[in-house]
């Protein structure tokens, strides 16, 4: 071997658990963006906890005036609750239209970092085999782990970057759906 096929095989050590690692990442910063999005904001929420605790004040304090003395002052004031009913649903829409805009930004710029990862990572290891598996252990798809590596080496089958990226992403899936946090 020459120096060149050295710093080949010595490169490819590393990729398998690194590429990995940042497959396991994307999909944990994917369910964290779906897990923040469906919170919502805090600051929102306190802004709706105040305008409910004036609607249920005004319509408390506008039952309070049973009488046919004050039933101007009671109508007003369920008026009063209706508009602010109404400003609560109005701004109820506009924060998650604000939220989703902002979520799906998020959204896309993590979809164009992992695909942009991935092709390079693709690119960069095409034809370095990543893993070397025994042929007995991967039996049936050892001609589908090779591809883009050049195939077997004396009964062991040299795992390429593009099905090393597919498994990583199925086996990511499972680890993920498992620790669910």
């Amino acid at each position: 071997m020459g120096e060149g096929d050295n710093l080949v095989h010595s490169r490819g050590h590393f990729v398998a658990p690194l590429t990995f690692f940042l497959v396991v990442l994307f999909r944990f910063l994917s369910m964290w963006l779906d897990q923040v999005k469906k919170k919502g904001s805090s600051t929102s929420n306190t802004r709706e906890d105040e305008l409910r605790s004036e609607i249920k004040m005004l319509l408390k304090e506008a039952s309070s005036f049973s009488q046919p003395s004050t039933f101007a002052q009671a109508a007003k004031l369920r008026r009063l609750a209706a508009a602010k009913e109404r400003e609560l649903a109005k701004f109820q829409e506009q924060d998650k239209k604000e939220i989703n805009q902002c979520y799906d930004l998020y959204g896309k710029v993590l979809l164009v970092s992992k695909v942009v990862i991935y092709i390079s990572l693709g690119v960069w290891f095409w034809r370095t085999p990543i893993a070397i598996v025994s042929k007995q252990l991967v039996q049936p798809f050892g001609s589908f782990l090779s591809l883009g590596t050049g195939g077997h080496l004396n009964g062991h089958v040299m795992v390429g970057i593009a099905p090393w990226l597919i498994l990583s992403t199925r086996v990511s899936k499972y680890v993920c759906r498992v620790v669910e946090f």
